[in-house]
């Protein structure tokens, strides 16, 4: 896309606008769980804004002072921040997985983690030790009534939305069997054409073995499972996330190898035994939802690329339309690294592009819509699966290169204007999460957009370097002005994704 405009908050940032070591202090553990009202504020909280945002991360990144060697490695910890008539409340708790309550009460770390995180003892402790800990550290929604901490090798915990005390595993009703993957990246349907126009909740899971299986599910209102879909994949299948529209889903299968033999022999983790392979294409699996058709995934290829997160997929004239953050390669997790050592200059970044798919001849087209370096998108939860204008993401201050994530920008993907708010040089920015301003429908979600699809707020987690605390930043979703600043009483450690429903949880 040309033509991009500019509107910046911070404009007299220099271009470097990041420290290295200061960034560097939001990989702390938080351990102490809190509850309380937020008084220190900068502007005022719209009273129009009633509901809970959910944010889930990693919050505990050692065990006793012994390091986890990958944030991906921390136990989750969900972060609930209520907003009624124009107050806020904090609360937070760890999820109380298995794993978790051992190494608390060990004082020690017991497993193996899935990014580097090795136990003590060297390579003779960890052989052929391919437990997996279950650390619920990667979403939260709420949905069917449920609070779900999600993390997409293992079964979701179920939390008390009110004070976040972990309940227990959740496996809808027998539907999901014990040991089963339920991703982290789940779609709420906003229209299901399967169900008379009623939302439902789409997601997924990865079951290796010989080969691997993409199983997908559909849950109704209720949290329970109406649809269950299995399908084949050929070849090594590293997904995180996926992409639906009314008529299908949509996973990009990169192309990566793995080689088991120094994981069980432990030498390296399993996400040091994965490399990237760039004379490979990336590989788009196209999936009908439709649970009358029987056929097997489409499978159409592009040039080689890494995705992690999608922001959104629409159909329009006989092809489906995906924007997603694509990256050159897949950094190597490089064995005995420390992440808090990245060098940004060396790496990549994470830019967005239109991806277009064309069902009848197999072709896939590409096309660069931001080139900033970005992450985490994010649309008007009513444009899911449907077109959409406008994508949120967090992003780099500078323009071009790769750093960390220190402003929102607001791209319009049809005009290809874009606007930036940035927290530079002091700041540090996590996912912003999209709230419409309109009411949310009878079912307690946004199905629908009312009034201009921008016409709402953007809340993220800023850790702020000066305080050496985080505040909440609650930005106006049409021109990225700051609205309010709600200033916590402790950081929160850079967290992964959240969502937000109309529904108080004080």
């Amino acid at each position: 896309m040309q033509g991009f405009q500019l509107f910046e908050h911070a404009a007299t940032v220099p271009t470097r606008s990041y420290n290295t070591k200061e960034w560097q202090r939001g990989y702390r553990s938080l351990k102490e769980e809190h509850n309380y009202w937020i008084e220190e504020i900068e502007g005022e909280i719209p009273t129009e804004l009633n509901g809970t945002l959910f944010r889930n991360g990693p919050g505990l990144l050692d065990i006793n002072g012994e390091r986890v060697q990958h944030p991906f490695d921390g136990d989750g910890m969900i972060s609930a921040i209520a907003f009624h008539n124009g107050r806020a409340h904090y609360r937070n708790r760890f999820v109380k997985t298995e794993g978790y309550l051992a190494e608390q009460k060990a004082g020690k770390i017991l497993y193996r983690g899935v990014f580097g995180t090795q136990k003590s003892g060297g390579w003779l402790a960890n052989a052929f030790d391919t437990r997996i800990k279950n650390i619920a550290n990667t979403q939260v929604l709420y949905w069917g009534g449920k609070l779900l901490a999600l993390w997409e090798a293992a079964e979701p915990h179920r939390l008390d939305p009110k004070t976040l005390e972990t309940l227990g595993l959740e496996y809808f009703d027998g539907e999901l069997s014990k040991g089963a993957p339920f991703a982290a990246h789940p779609w709420i349907d906003p229209s299901s054409k399967f169900d008379d126009g009623k939302p439902c909740l789409v997601n997924f899971s990865i079951k290796a073995g010989l080969s691997f299986t993409i199983s997908i599910y559909e849950l109704d209102l209720d949290g329970k499972i109406i649809r269950h879909h299995d399908y084949p994949v050929p070849g090594f299948a590293f997904i995180h996330d996926f992409a639906i529209t009314p008529n299908y889903c949509i996973f990009f299968q990169n192309p990566v190898a793995f080689n088991p033999l120094p994981f069980l022999a432990g030498l390296r983790s399993a996400g040091e035994c994965i490399k990237f392979r760039p004379d490979q294409p990336t590989k788009v699996l196209i999936i009908p939802r439709d649970p009358a058709i029987k056929s097997k995934p489409q499978v159409l290829e592009t040039p080689s690329g890494f995705v992690f997160h999608h922001a959104n997929a629409f159909e329009q004239d006989g092809e489906i339309v995906l924007d997603s953050i694509c990256y050159d390669s897949l950094p190597a997790v490089e064995s005995g690294a420390d992440y808090r050592e990245t060098d940004f200059d060396v790496i990549a970044p994470g830019q967005l592009w239109r991806f277009r798919m064309n069902l009848e001849s197999g072709t896939v087209d590409r096309e660069l819509l931001e080139a900033r370096c970005c992450e985490f998108p994010f649309v008007h939860p009513a444009k899911a699966g449907r077109q959409h204008r406008y994508v949120y993401l967090a992003a780099a201050h500078a323009e071009s290169g790769n750093a960390p994530h220190q402003a929102i920008i607001k791209v319009d993907v049809e005009s290809g204007e874009r606007k930036l708010c940035s927290f530079a040089p002091d700041g540090y920015v996590s996912e912003p999460v999209f709230v419409p301003r309109a009411k949310a429908s009878e079912s307690g979600l946004y199905t629908e957009v009312q009034g201009a699809e921008d016409d709402g707020w953007l809340i993220a987690v800023v850790f702020d370097v000066k305080r050496d605390r985080s505040f909440t930043a609650i930005v106006d979703a049409k021109d990225l002005s700051i609205v309010a600043k709600l200033h916590l009483k402790h950081h929160i450690p850079y967290g992964l994704h959240g969502s937000f429903t109309p529904a108080v949880f004080e």
